[in-house]
């Protein structure tokens, strides 16, 4: 896993995305998965399946093959997950990754070649269409297939959702329940949210994310950097090291940085079941929750503490993380 400086991803996000990308070569004669992200507060209201069965007409028609569906919040629950879902595109030869993206008062469909890697897409210039709603950018995307012949035949008639049992992907990882030794003797990498380069390309397309403007971006990245500075003082008496330049895994160990403080956000039952734990149906959270865990480089485990310490804030969800690991 490498580390990008915040500024290098901010010309990533920024200078890039406001170019038009170019449609992939594959896109006519190769098969597509469709991730989508729906804001629950748009209306009307509809589900990502529901949205999905929307564009799905449109897809065809613009000449792509769409063979499977997902969520793109369950991609994007941590890089090792979307790691996972990169495998299984790779094993189905996927070509072509599509992004559908329902905001409140607008909605997008981009495309992109598939990287066969955990980015999944290789940067966020992609070609796109944005309309008022989804029938207005399914019929924008839709009509780049006039006048061009797709080579993809016997396409579905009807979307196909399919998934990665979250048991399943968290039986490949090395979630560990309990908390990291020898953080006295070895430093915390610390990356500023959007820092990473496995994964912060692709959630840029999800709904609460998607078109925030430079300030914005920025300004959320010095207020995050300060609020964690401020719980660390109180809380981690330990050495930390701030990764806002591009290191290799092995550049990192060289210079004493052991372990990497994780942060990943989604529906607290779907974070859960990744991490291997029991989720009781009964009492199966839907919220929204922040949680924090510590990566081991050296031996790729990852320690996501003794107490499950998720929290919407993730001020609070840090600082009961940290505690926690010192007990």
């Amino acid at each position: 896993m490498k580390f990008i400086s915040t500024l290098f991803l901010f010309f990533i996000l920024f200078s890039t995305s406001l170019a038009q990308g170019t449609l992939p070569e594959s896109f006519f004669n190769g098969k597509s998965v469709v991730l989508v992200s729906a804001d629950p507060g748009a209306r009307p209201s509809m589900t990502w399946r529901q949205i999905a069965d929307s564009v799905h007409t449109s897809l065809v028609k613009a000449g792509a093959d769409p063979v499977a569906y997902f969520e793109m919040e369950q991609v994007t629950v941590s890089e090792e997950i979307q790691a996972d879902y990169a495998k299984a595109f790779s094993a189905r030869q996927i070509k072509n990754i599509i992004l559908v993206t329902r905001q409140k008062n607008q909605m997008s469909i981009h495309t992109g070649p598939f990287t066969n890697d955990g980015k999944i897409i290789p940067s966020t210039a992609l070609f796109g269409r944005v309309g008022q709603d989804y029938s207005e950018a399914g019929s924008q995307f839709a009509a780049i297939g006039v006048g061009t012949k797709s080579k993809n035949l016997l396409v579905l008639d009807v979307p196909e959702f399919l998934t990665i049992s979250a048991q399943e992907a968290a039986a490949t990882l090395k979630f560990l329940p309990r908390n990291p030794l020898n953080l006295d003797v070895f430093k915390l990498g610390i990356p500023i949210e959007g820092s990473s380069a496995q994964t912060g390309l692709l959630s840029y397309f999800k709904y609460d994310n998607y078109g925030k403007s430079q300030e914005t971006i920025l300004a959320e990245q010095a207020n995050q950097k300060s609020g964690i500075e401020e719980i660390l003082k109180q809380e981690y008496p330990y050495q930390v090291e701030w990764l806002t330049t591009a290191k290799t895994n092995q550049e990192l160990i060289r210079d004493r940085v052991q372990f990497i403080l994780m942060r990943v956000e989604g529906r607290e039952a779907d974070l859960m079941q990744s991490m291997g734990l029991e989720v009781n149906p009964s009492n199966a959270s839907s919220r929204t929750v922040v949680k924090y865990y510590i990566k081991l480089l050296v031996r790729d485990e990852l320690y996501i503490g003794t107490e499950w310490d998720a929290d919407p804030d993730w001020r609070i969800a840090l600082r009961k993380f940290l505690v926690n690991i010192k007990k």
